[in-house]
Order: C-alpha cells, then sequence, then structure tokens
C-alpha cells in the first residue's frame, strides 16, 4: 500500500511557522455514565485532554484553541493561567467539521497567508503520541499538502470514519461509519482523528461545508475529499499505531485507556533510570 497518497495537484510549499492545533472538547460522553465533559475524565490521574495538549506542546504549537461547550467552565478552569491554550464556544453539537469552524475567528494571522498548519484533534485520545504529529507535519510540510492524514489499520473498525481508496490505493477520501455501503464496513484502515491542514483552505472549504444528509451535522472528514476534487494535494500517512485508536466512550473503555497509559508512563520511567543508571 502506498503512503504517498495524493491527486497529481499540489499545494504551495509551506513556510515554517510554528504550527497550532484546534483540539474538539465539547463532547457530552453520554455513555459514561456522568455529566462531566467528557474530555475531563480522568487517564493517568489527570483529565484526559491535558494529555493531547502536552502531545501538541511536544510538538511545536504555538497555539492551542480548545473548542468546548457543555460544562465549559470546568474545561477553561483546567488551563487557567496557562497563556498558550485559548478557548471556542460550540453552542450546539453540531458536527466536527462546526466544532472546527467555532474556532474560526482566532485564526485570522493563520488565514492571511498560505502554509500555517493547524492540527485538527479529537480531545478524547490520550494515547495520542508526539512523534505520530511531528511525522504528519514533516509530510504535510516537505510535500506542499494542503491536508495531511494519519490512518491507522485495526481489527475492529466499527464507530470509526473508513479511509477509501481507489482500485490503485490513491486515497479518495473518509466515509462516516453511518454513511458506509456494506463493502466499506469491511475496510480496517480507519480515520482516528489525526489531521494537519492549511488553515486557509481548512476554512474556505468550512465554509463552504454542507451537513450530512443522515445527521444534518457538519463533518470535518468531508474536507479531504473536496480538497481533492479542487485538484489540491492531500497525504495520508499509516502512522498511528492501534493501541493509539481505542475509544473512550464507555466507563470500562476508560479503564482499558487507562491502563495503558500507567503502563507507558512506567515504562518510560524504567528506560529514564537505565539511562541515567
Amino acid at each position: 500500500m502506498s503512503t504517498d497518497q495524493s491527486n497529481t495537484g499540489t499545494g504551495q510549499q509551506p513556510a515554517r511557522h510554528a504550527p497550532a492545533a484546534i483540539i474538539l472538547a465539547a463532547g457530552l460522553g453520554k455513555r459514561m455514565n456522568s455529566d462531566l465533559p467528557k474530555v475531563l475524565h480522568e487517564v493517568g490521574g489527570r483529565p484526559m485532554v491535558c494529555a493531547v495538549v502536552d502531545a501538541c506542546r511536544e510538538v511545536g504549537c504555538a497555539r492551542i484553541v480548545l473548542v468546548v461547550g457543555h460544562k465549559q467552565e470546568l474545561v477553561r478552569a483546567v488551563f487557567a493561567g496557562q497563556s498558550d491554550v485559548e478557548f471556542a464556544v460550540q453552542d450546539k453539537q453540531l458536527g466536527t467539521g462546526h466544532a472546527a469552524k467555532c474556532a474560526e475567528s482566532l485564526f485570522d494571522a493563520e488565514k492571511r497567508e498560505p502554509g500555517r498548519a493547524v492540527f485538527v484533534l479529537a480531545g478524547d485520545g490520550p494515547l495520542i503520541r508526539a512523534h505520530t504529529l511531528a511525522a504528519m507535519l514533516e509530510r504535510h510540510r516537505t510535500t506542499g499538502a494542503l491536508c495531511t492524514l494519519a490512518s491507522s489499520v485495526i481489527d475492529d473498525p466499527t464507530g470509526y470514519g473508513r479511509i477509501v481508496r481507489d482500485s490503485a490505493g490513491r486515497f479518495v477520501g473518509i466515509i462516516e461509519h453511518k454513511d458506509c455501503t456494506p463493502a466499506q464496513l469491511a475496510i480496517r484502515e480507519v480515520y482516528p482523528s489525526y489531521a494537519v491542514f492549511d488553515a486557509r483552505a481548512m476554512f474556505a472549504e468550512l465554509a463552504a461545508l454542507r451537513p450530512n444528509e443522515r445527521s444534518g451535522e457538519y463533518f470535518i472528514t468531508d474536507v479531504p475529499a473536496s480538497l481533492l476534487a479542487k485538484g489540491h494535494r492531500v497525504e495520508v500517512i499509516p502512522a498511528v499505531p492501534p493501541e493509539d485508536v481505542l475509544s473512550i466512550n464507555t466507563p470500562d473503555q476508560l479503564a482499558e485507556v487507562d491502563r495503558i497509559y500507567r503502563a507507558r508512563g512506567t515504562a518510560a520511567a524504567g528506560a529514564a533510570r537505565r539511562v541515567h543508571a
């Protein structure tokens, strides 16, 4: 399978500005049996969204915008006094595309010139690794893509958007699980909500985004195919280990992710001790 998934169009070579990030953190987490915002459930003894913010900082993001909604004051309190974290508000749950668009007013500077990279990530994915984001950013910059996605191949893709490719293995688009045909449901390569965009191109696409016919929501997963249709370059790299994709939708899933997260911390601490021994 080719890892250079693009059409024949190319974007402009980006300038080396520090990237920014939009973290989608307005989810309710209805199946968590709690009124707490989903991203505030703890993994490793702290709100899970903190791990996503840490990964963004480690990859060099100068600005991190959290899109908040339900009980937003609780999320804001976690990051009080942290000058690199800003907030945008999504009052209604109208999809990931709508959530990202809610942050647009904070990106006026990035929209004025091409090549300003902005990650769009889910706040409920604490197993994210900074080196995955670094690999995405490097591919994005070296190819001049307007969008770079990271994918993962997992045994049970239920609930995830599928990475659809043509007969030559080239990326065609992302299809949300509920919109998949029976054949597409069998695809095991998924989109785990890891994307980096040219900010100006992304917000232009979001302005023209149409609601999903089935749900009425606006999905950011429609943006890559739209960019391809306009002749722009979109890259996909299979860079996300299956373990990192684990969903957190129930208390049992939260416990499993917490176990993995803590085990990683223990392993990292042990490695550090061996280095300094």
